[in-house]
């Protein structure tokens, strides 16, 4: 007979570990709250505009390939992806403005044309980001985070002086002008901590960014999500949509059932792709791994405040990818991290997915703007109101252009509505931050210690925030379940010799 396997949540993780464990012959049903799939990379559509709610990068192809390729299939079997040229735009300020191009030899004329020579330390720094790279995918990020002995290999003994430097300072001793090493500390922030709290190790993002480029899968992120589930439904998945789990049964030690609103629902394994301490309130007190002390000790990811905005025409001046550095970077970092609080003047970024796809009206625009805050602050309509109005007027000086008086609507996203849709750690958008002790084994694990056939998958466990180790963390849970069912098997031959 069939293990039935539970899985809570319908994000990347949730997704992939079903794909894995259905693929193994299993009977899996994902259980999401909320009516559609896609958990923060939903999609929204209103007036014949559509966004992502959620993710709008698309990095690291080889691993959607690498995913894909798990099942006989490619990226290309489900969906369009275009290689975005240029990759993306950083404001520093009124006519001054760098471009991203989609070569590293493109790249390096930019970064000449704002600072003579500079070229050089570049390539060299893309160098060792590619070979940090290499070892990542290959050594590290595929690893289950049981054991430090993971970390350890011969490639990765050579690295241990990038464990304990950071981004900032590699960066910052290679390039004294500030608004290249700004550019250069951009992607790390994408595994949720400031450039001088990530090891130097994760420099491998800077090769993602300037060696493998920036994508766009056609109609938008949720089309990854859109081909995850025929996937899973192709490996005979089953997504039931509007189920909350509001409570994990527990009987002698294992999970024995799910229980939402709908019913109660019998299982052998549960895996939650939701949020890993809501999770464990979904269980009896006894059988919670980590205190509410413990999370609260946690360096979080930042929340954010999100606006989705149709325009009633087309943008000037702003690539697909647009970013606003044009106030204090630090000062903004520390209300995030620091002293956690409403940043007086944030940086924020602007996608335009309609310069590049069908997702407006003609000659209309989609705008999706992202300001960075402290996962827990207060949100209101007034505050979120405020900061629209901030970060539009500055759009309009810096972009040279009146946009304010041809918004046909806004939208937003904050801290309340990730608490509310997906039951985030205090509002949390990225889930753990991967400083030097919150990375690998040192984050949440996979497996729970407490209850025999619980697991968990996603940004606040291994390898950390961000869709491609959303990915892998699907997959690596999938091995972790395999295992225990091998290790049970045996065990019950064994009781019968």
């Amino acid at each position: 007979m069939n293990t039935s396997i539970s899985i809570l949540g319908s994000g990347f993780s949730s997704l992939a570990a079903s794909c894995y464990l259905a693929k193994n012959g299993h009977d899996v049903t994902i259980y999401e709250k909320n009516k559609s799939i896609g958990g923060r990379a939903r999609q929204l559509r209103r007036d014949g505009f559509t966004f992502d709610i959620g993710p709008t990068w698309y990095w690291m192809p080889d691993v959607f390939e690498r995913f894909f390729a798990d099942f006989g299939k490619s990226p290309s079997d489900y969906y369009q992806l275009e290689k975005l040229s240029p990759a993306y735009s950083v404001y520093f300020g009124e006519d001054d403005k760098i471009t991203i191009g989609d070569s590293l030899e493109k790249i390096c004329d930019a970064f000449e044309n704002e600072e003579k020579g500079s070229s050089i330390p570049l390539k060299k720094f893309i160098k060792k980001a590619k070979n940090n790279y290499d070892i990542a995918i290959k050594d590290l990020v595929y690893k289950p985070g049981v054991s430090p002995l993971e970390l350890v290999t011969l490639k990765t003994m050579g690295k241990l002086g990038q464990f304990v430097s950071t981004i900032k300072r590699d960066v910052r001793k290679e390039f004294s002008n500030n608004k290249l090493a700004q550019i250069l500390e951009f992607p790390v922030l994408f595994l949720g901590a400031k450039p001088s709290n990530t090891p130097s190790f994760y420099s491998f993002m800077n090769y993602a960014d300037f060696g493998l480029g920036t994508f766009h899968p056609k109609g938008g992120m949720f089309e990854v999500i859109r081909a995850m589930k025929d996937l899973a439904e192709e490996l005979g998945v089953t997504i039931k949509t509007d189920h909350a789990v509001r409570k994990i049964e527990v009987n002698n030690g294992k999970a024995t059932a799910i229980h939402t609103d709908h019913g109660i629902f019998n299982t052998d394994i549960v895996v939650s792709g939701a949020d890993y301490h809501h999770s464990e309130t979904l269980l009896p007190q006894e059988f919670r791994q980590y205190s509410e002390a413990y999370w609260d000790k946690k360096v979080f990811a930042p929340s954010s405040l999100l606006f989705y905005v149709g325009f009633d025409k087309k943008i000037e001046n702003v690539d697909h990818h647009t970013l606003f550095f044009d106030v204090d970077f630090d000062r903004h970092a520390e209300a995030i991290y620091d002293s956690p609080s409403w940043p007086e003047e944030p940086l924020f970024y602007a996608s335009f997915p309609s310069k590049t796809d069908r997702v407006a009206p003609e000659g209309k625009e989609a705008g999706i703007f992202l300001i960075p805050l402290a996962p827990g602050l207060k949100d209101t309509p007034e505050l979120r109101d405020s900061y629209f109005e901030k970060i539009i007027s500055r759009f309009e000086k810096l972009t040279e252009q009146d946009v304010k008086s041809h918004v046909l609507f806004k939208e937003s996203f904050c801290v309340n509505d990730f608490i509310n849709d997906y039951n985030s750690y205090k509002g949390n958008a990225y889930g753990m931050a991967n400083t030097l002790f919150q990375t690998a084994f040192l984050r949440p694990k996979l497996k729970s210690s407490k209850v025999k056939n619980l697991y968990f998958t996603g940004q606040l466990t291994v390898p950390g925030p961000g869709v491609p180790p959303s990915l892998i963390s699907g997959k690596l849970v999938a091995e972790l379940v395999f295992k225990h069912l091998k290790k049970s098997l045996a065990n019950q031959r064994l009781s019968f010799q």
